[in-house]
């Protein structure tokens, strides 16, 4: 039986034992509680009826008689007299004096006898008439000695007053009124009034229990309906709970449920369990130019495609809005996990139909595994979180996790924390982690250096001599970017100042992040500390990438125009893979164009067709600005002789020189005029600028 079942059963069986009992400590309640009423009043009636006969016998004698306790006959026969009228109802009467002297019996011939002296000595003390049922045996007249019959009879000893008799006058004097001289002893048959008594008490219990039964049973009806109720409704709300209203789909909940499972099976069988995360593109737009109704729609169609796409093991839910996730419990590599969501994004491939009109609809998906990518359910989803962006961001549909895409796992949080006290050791002026390094730009029609590129490390304790590409990210996710601007800056120009002491006026270029030019304080800054080494401006140069260019014109252009007020000179690094456009590149106020390090590595492959037609296009785009063109990552002397070829002015790369701390930069580099020897036998087939 299911638990759902088995608890519905038990609280049945619960209500029914709790409320049988119940019921029938009420019902016995009831019947004796109204049982007690009416014997109580069948005996206040008695009472009564045995006070009036009291009253009856007493009144033709007077006060004396019971003081002496002694009657003549004709005094008893004026007590028959008296009260001959309840014959009927009487079984016996008996006066007794104020000592319990027997002065009267109607069944006796005798004057002797004793009253039942803890009544008797009780009705003296209260002043009030005591009843009290009993049962009479009496011998059957003519009968056998055994003979005898048994009848019940209300014994009541009424008080006798002195204003009851005739004349209150005794030998002693006169008695008050409610002074109590004796007692009537009064037995009424009860025969009757008891049969009464046990057919009432009888038809109270039929009617007592016959309305408890029906109650109980119009209860259990009620408790028992209200209950199946209230368990579909709890069933009903679990299974919402963990379904998505929308789609049918499992929820966030229920699979986090499932993943717990998938990853305790796995651990146990020593296989690998898969999670993919999708994204629907642009959805927000499809929400707002066709209406929430035509999402919801495109959500249940995308939820259908997807049941059907993949195996019956693999568990599909909706975490929320466009987010759908794809819970794999036993895949074998990485790669099938990729494989697998590759083919889930193909079956986006066709359009969906959405109220007469075909619209098609890309999605970026990533992909996470466990435990290559995470340790838990949590960190599996965030890792595949984290690849579903890197999708988004680079646009490539499908992305496997890539810690160098997780901005937020805990090594890069403990390397956040390293930089900043590196950070704060060089704004101390203790020795610090962070060191400038330095990239001759050479003139390729003359060999000679016209400049350096200011390129910033860290030497990590732990990891070693880290590249930008390590940490800066870093800091710009932080906030810590315009820390290490300024580190960079202030240890450029001090580097100028002492060049310049040795005769040296090489001018160094300083790459600036597109968060640096969105402000004025970053000229602001440069100003300051050009003035406080007393650098001449023509010497410095600064660099930003083409997409922190376009990113945000209205805020970086009027940073470039005060530069370039100011006398320095500006180069747009990275030049090609932005969106610049012909326009927009006439107006700027920069200097040079460095293209980007991709077109410069398709000179060297061959079956690049057409690369070389492009870095010309570059080149004569550039010269037709009057803006001199620098080429980056070139390695090789064949390179160097197309770019010589194409036009191009300036070039860097291993091929002339590495990135070198100021004191192991050769002479002849920061000289200006200095012709550099090439890298050639100096530099790793595989290395790659930095």
């Amino acid at each position: 039986m299911p638990r759902a079942a088995r608890r519905r059963s038990s609280l049945t069986r619960y209500f029914v034992v709790v409320s049988l009992v119940a019921t029938t400590l009420l019902g016995c309640a009831l019947v004796w509680v109204s049982s007690s009423v009416m014997r109580h009043q069948a005996v206040r009636l008695g009472t009564v009826t045995a006070s009036s006969v009291g009253s009856y016998a007493v009144a033709p004698l007077n006060a004396e008689m019971f003081r002496t306790g002694i009657l003549d006959d004709s005094q008893r026969a004026a007590v028959t007299a008296a009260t001959s009228g309840f014959k009927d109802k009487l079984v016996e009467l008996r006066l007794w004096s104020i000592d319990g002297r027997l002065m009267y019996s109607t069944a006796r011939n005798t004057t002797t006898g004793l009253p039942d002296n803890t009544r008797f000595e009780r009705m003296r003390a209260s002043g009030e008439p005591d009843a009290q049922i009993v049962t009479d045996v009496r011998r059957v007249p003519g009968g056998s000695a055994l003979a005898s019959t048994e009848q019940p009879v209300l014994d009541v000893y009424v008080p006798v007053r002195a204003g009851d008799t005739s004349d209150p006058t005794t030998s002693v004097g006169v008695q008050p009124k409610d002074a109590i001289i004796g007692a009537a002893e009064v037995m009424i048959d009860q025969t009757v009034s008891q049969q009464s008594l046990a057919d009432a008490v009888r038809t109270v219990t039929y009617v007592v229990v016959g309305g408890l039964v029906l109650l109980w049973l119009l209860l259990f009806r009620t408790v028992h309906s209200t209950s199946k109720r209230l368990h579909n409704t709890a069933l009903e709300n679990a299974r919402l709970a963990l379904l998505d209203s929308l789609t049918g789909l499992p929820n966030r909940r229920l699979l986090a449920d499932r993943m717990r499972r998938g990853i305790q099976q796995a651990r146990d069988e020593g296989t690998r369990v898969g999670l993919v995360l999708l994204d629907i593109d642009r959805f927000k737009e499809i929400n707002d130019t066709l209406g929430h109704d035509r999402g919801d729609e495109l959500l249940e169609l995308v939820a259908e495609r997807l049941r059907h796409s993949l195996r019956d093991e693999d568990v599909v839910a909706r975490l929320g809005g466009d987010e759908f996730a794809i819970l794999l419990p036993d895949v074998r590599t990485i790669e099938n996990a990729a494989r697998l969501a590759r083919r889930v994004r193909d079956v986006f491939g066709a359009p969906f139909r959405l109220g007469g009109m075909e619209l098609h609809v890309e999605t970026s998906i990533g992909v996470a595994c466990l435990p290559d990518h995470a340790d838990d359910a949590s960190s599996l989803m965030r890792t595949a979180d984290v690849a579903m962006y890197a999708a988004k961001t680079h646009r490539t549909g499908v992305e496997v996790y890539d810690a160098d895409d997780d901005h937020s796992s805990p090594a890069r949080l403990i390397l956040l924390g390293d930089l900043h006290r590196a950070l704060e050791q060089a704004e101390s002026g203790a020795s610090t982690e962070l060191e400038m390094h330095y990239q001759p730009k050479i003139d390729l029609a003359s060999g000679r250096t016209v400049g350096l590129e200011a390129l910033i490390r860290w030497r990590h304790p732990e990891h070693g001599l880290l590249l930008p590409s390590s940490f800066i990210p870093l800091a710009e996710q932080s906030g810590l970017i315009h820390v290490v601007t300024r580190f960079a800056l202030e240890e450029s120009i001090r580097q100028l100042a002492a060049w310049n002491g040795q005769g040296s006026t090489t001018p160094v270029a300083v790459n600036l992040s597109a968060h640096d030019v969105a402000t004025d304080h970053v000229v602001d800054l440069i100003e300051t500390l050009l003035q406080r080494y007393h650098v001449p401006v023509g010497q410095l140069e600064v660099e930003i990438t083409e997409t922190a260019l376009v990113s945000d014109r209205s805020r970086v252009i009027p940073v470039l125009q005060r530069l370039a007020g100011m006398g320095v000179r500006v180069a747009i690094d990275d030049f090609g893979i932005g969106n610049t456009s012909i326009s927009q590149l006439r107006d700027l106020p920069v200097d040079q164009l460095k293209i980007d390090r991709l077109f410069i590595a398709d000179l060297r492959d061959d079956t690049r067709e057409g690369s070389q037609v492009v870095v010309q296009a570059m080149v004569d785009l550039a010269h037709s600005f009057g803006l001199r063109v620098v080429a980056e990552g070139v390695e090789d002397e064949s390179t160097s002789t197309i770019l010589a070829r194409l036009g191009v002015d300036e070039a860097q790369g291993f091929f002339y020189a590495r990135p070198a701390a100021p004191t192991e930069l050769p002479v002849q580099v920061r000289l200006p005029g200095q012709r550099v020897p090439s890298g050639r036998g100096r530099r790793p087939a595989a290395s790659r600028p930095a």
